[in-house]
């Protein structure tokens, strides 16, 4: 049996998902590289830290943990401020799914 990358891949969220510590910080690709990366002064690039987003395991719990506690400023799971303003601006606008009672 051939071991493909997509394997590779899925193991590895499986190992990290399984054994994965109650601060998923402990995991993130961000903690190995240059913080300024990730806070970019205005007009600057974001591309270098999302780049790192891109790879890091832990990008849904990181993005879901900026959404929850406001976090302003910064690449966060692989948003910029300004994507995570529209993607709050989206989820509020969007219609609550009702159910029919009939």
């Amino acid at each position: 049996m051939w071991i493909t990358a997509e394997l590779l891949a899925f193991a590895a969220i499986a190992w990290v998902t399984l054994w994965r510590l109650d601060d998923w910080r402990e995991w993130a690709l961000c903690a190995e590289a240059d913080p300024d990366a990730f806070f970019p002064e205005k007009g600057e690039s974001t591309r270098a830290a999302k780049n790192i987003c891109r790879r890091c395991l832990v990008k849904v719990e990181c993005l879901r943990s900026a959404l929850a506690n406001d976090e302003r400023f910064g690449v966060w799971g692989g948003l910029s401020d300004r994507e995570r303003r529209r993607l709050r601006r989206m989820s509020s606008e969007s219609p609550a799914t009702c159910t029919d009672p009939t």
